[in-house]
């Protein structure tokens, strides 16, 4: 492309959305009253990248941190774990999709999951919970339940086997799909081979009932989602994603999808990445795309590209959303699904704190969340149920199915 068809491609590009996006904290009353109500229920998160955050800074070597400290660099610590207000935590275990390249994807998950136990088995604030009644009583006890999520079936190799082992290792749902389309599902953000779940993908759903691991439908494509819904006998969760009615990007839940999940009894899990809020954010990824395309066309040289993209996306802040943008998810979810089917997956995974929310920047904050439901007229039991009543709920029906399916051995290994 020539320079000036750049430049008249760049001017034909919709206006960027730029702006102050502040928020305003309810009065400390209703703060209060928020945690106040956050010590009657365990606050369940169902997404926190921390084991990969301690691979990217420190290999893995736990002995190189003390999680007693602020260490901001992480996507969290027990002094901000405590501040927010968590009662349980399921911890990422994330296989990048590149490692199916590699043939190490079962190895890259097993790594993760190891890091989750060191750091539960180092630190008595945390305590191993491996279901709904373990959530509570830790609770009871003061402690943060600690679980994984598999984020990203790659990690069984495609072999049911290893899902079966990670049942015994504390893992309690599975991603379908992370960003790549796998050889049993299609993707959200790549392109779809199957059109949702093949047969194979249909047998991982049956099993992880069996076994007694969460569906987990975060990342998948809407037709894999509608799949995995209609062959699970449990109720299957989003661990961390949003509703496509508020931000159209294709990580989150269009709304039919939503319907059906009332039916099926899962939950929404509401992310805080600033990608997936805001309304805004859509329109502003397409337009940096867009330019990102033009530069290349114009230039050769990489170094320059950079340089001017940079200097676009500070001329043309990315929208971030705010505390209120995630309570316009939840009031959405609530309105389609009902208020039994939705919670908290906040996703905190780097230490860049401009890619969440305002308001919700790190693992302190969760009260502000629960501070703005209650400033837009959420009663007590709403609010409890959004911070962890509904997950348990879930669980508590996920294990009953797993207990009834293991009545009848598998026959098919």
């Amino acid at each position: 492309m020539h320079k000036w068809l750049a430049l008249v491609v760049l001017a034909a590009l919709p206006p960027a959305v730029v702006g102050q996006e502040s928020w305003t904290s309810p009065d400390s009353a209703t703060m209060a009253r928020a945690r106040a109500l956050l010590r009657t229920v365990p606050l369940i998160d169902t997404h926190n990248d921390l084991p990969y955050s301690l691979f990217e800074r420190f290999g893995g070597d736990l002995s190189k941190v003390d999680l007693r400290r602020s260490e901001p660099k992480l996507a969290a610590d027990i002094p901000r774990l405590r501040a927010g207000m968590v009662g349980a935590q399921f911890w990422s275990a994330y296989p990048s999709f590149d490692s199916l390249k590699t043939g190490g994807a079962l190895r890259q998950a097993l790594r993760a999951i190891d890091v989750v136990h060191q750091v539960v088995r180092q630190y008595p604030e945390f305590g191993w919970a491996s279901t709904a009644d373990d959530i509570e009583r830790l609770f009871k006890e003061g402690k943060i339940g600690s679980m994984i999520g598999l984020e990203g079936g790659e990690g069984i190799d495609n072999t049911l086997a290893a899902l079966r082992l990670f049942h015994t290792l504390g893992v309690r749902y599975m991603t379908l799909t992370h960003f790549g389309t796998l050889d049993w599902a299609d993707a959200a953000t790549d392109h779809p081979r199957h059109h949702g779940l093949t047969e194979f993908g249909e047998e991982v759903v049956r099993e992880l009932n069996r076994v007694g691991i969460f569906v987990d439908i975060s990342h998948v494509s809407a037709e894999t989602m509608r799949d995995a819904i209609r062959v699970s006998q449990a109720p299957v969760i989003f661990s961390h994603s949003g509703a496509r009615a508020i931000n159209s990007h294709v990580r989150n839940v269009p709304d039919d999808v939503l319907v059906s999940l009332k039916k099926n009894g899962g939950v929404v899990m509401v992310n805080f990445i600033a990608n997936y809020v805001p309304r805004t954010a859509p329109a502003w990824l397409a337009r940096r795309d867009s330019v990102a395309e033009a530069l290349r066309a114009e230039l050769n040289d990489g170094a320059e590209i950079a340089r001017r993209q940079a200097e676009w996306e500070r001329r043309n802040p990315h929208p971030r959303g705010t505390v209120a943008d995630v309570a316009d998810h939840i009031d959405h979810i609530k309105k389609v699904a009902g208020i039994d089917h939705v919670g908290i997956g906040s996703d905190f995974y780097q230490e860049d704190f401009t890619a969440m929310s305002i308001g919700l920047e790190d693992a302190s904050k969760y009260p502000n969340l629960f501070g703005e439901l209650l400033r837009r007229g959420y009663t007590d039991l709403e609010v409890q149920k959004v911070a962890g009543l509904n997950l348990l709920r879930a669980m508590r029906e996920m294990e009953r199915v797993a207990a009834r399916l293991q009545q009848t051995p598998r026959t098919d290994d």
